[in-house]
């Protein structure tokens, strides 16, 4: 039911973000504000709809993974079959994305659909307890229903951004039907420019930082290694600054374990992952048996 609940308040806030732009563009380019909101409305309907049923497939397009059979990848397949029986969820398709960065992230419709994805950097960092604790992480993902509703959100807030940037190029070089409306117009392309991009990565952080906590919790406790995922992330939160990701959509950070992308501070306000040193402690304290979750 949370799951559903938060699916469903980020597809009322992409419904009403492009709402908005529709009445924002045809009350100052088109002279006709109702055909434009009903047009937006339309268009965010259909971005829910294909982010509910293929935000996975254009995930692992969009970082280039590659689904792989057990024969190519025997420690990989052996760890996280062992994890999904103990999370009694069925078996996750495994794939692994071409980059030495190490990082992994889990992505799917709901644990039927689910795939577990490593770079291969990953493989070659860390030692086999601590990927076992990132891949506890990545099924409790999974078993939290957490996929989907990340999923969904990175699709959505890279769609508001590309709506931001057309919002804005058109105020540049599109004109408006009405010339004295042209203050208007750029005072609109301004906010779109800097709200909504702001607003997506909100409704992430609103909606992954509390899940990487409790998917850190669940994970450690799953496999009883609290300080093995506690290493990992060290090992992956230098890792990750030293080498940046090179390719794919940085509004899908927050599918990730540690933040891939290279960040400045700002960004860094608005990260969807919450900070490694707390997320690490959290864990060593509960090695020492304090829950601080």
């Amino acid at each position: 039911m949370g799951a559903r609940l938060r699916l469903l308040v980020l597809f009322a806030t992409l419904t009403a973000i492009f709402m908005l732009f529709g009445w924002a563009i045809g009350t100052v380019w088109l002279g006709d504000w109702i055909t434009s909101t009903v047009l937006f409305l339309l268009l965010a309907a259909g971005i829910n709809a294909f982010s509910y049923f293929f935000s996975d497939k254009m995930v692992l397009w969009s970082y280039r993974a590659k689904m792989v059979t057990e024969a190519e990848a025997p420690q990989l397949y052996r760890i996280v079959r062992e994890i999904a029986q103990q999370a009694n969820i069925p078996m996750p398709r495994v794939a692994i994305v071409p980059s030495q960065t190490p990082n992994a992230f889990a992505t799917g419709r709901n644990p039927k659909h689910a795939v577990v994805a490593c770079t291969q950097g990953i493989l070659n960092v860390l030692t086999e307890d601590e990927l076992r604790g990132v891949l506890a992480h990545e099924v409790s993902h999974v078993n939290n229903r957490d996929i989907l509703v990340m999923s969904v959100a990175a699709t959505i807030a890279g769609a508001i951004s590309i709506l931001a940037r057309m919002f804005w190029w058109n105020s540049l070089f599109g004109g408006s039907r009405n010339r004295g409306n042209n203050g208007a117009a750029a005072l609109l392309a301004v906010v779109g420019m800097v709200l909504a991009p702001i607003a997506a990565l909100l409704v992430q952080l609103a909606i992954s930082r509390s899940r990487e906590y409790k998917a850190d919790y669940r994970g450690a406790k799953m496999i009883g290694q609290p300080l093995a995922l506690a290493s990992a992330l060290q090992k992956l939160e230098v890792a990750n600054k030293r080498r940046p990701l090179q390719f794919g959509n940085p509004s899908s950070q927050g599918l990730f374990i540690v933040n891939p992308f290279s960040a400045s501070n700002f960004t860094r306000m608005f990260s969807t992952h919450p900070p490694i040193e707390q997320r690490i402690k959290r864990l060593q304290d509960l090695a020492r048996g304090i829950d601080s979750y």
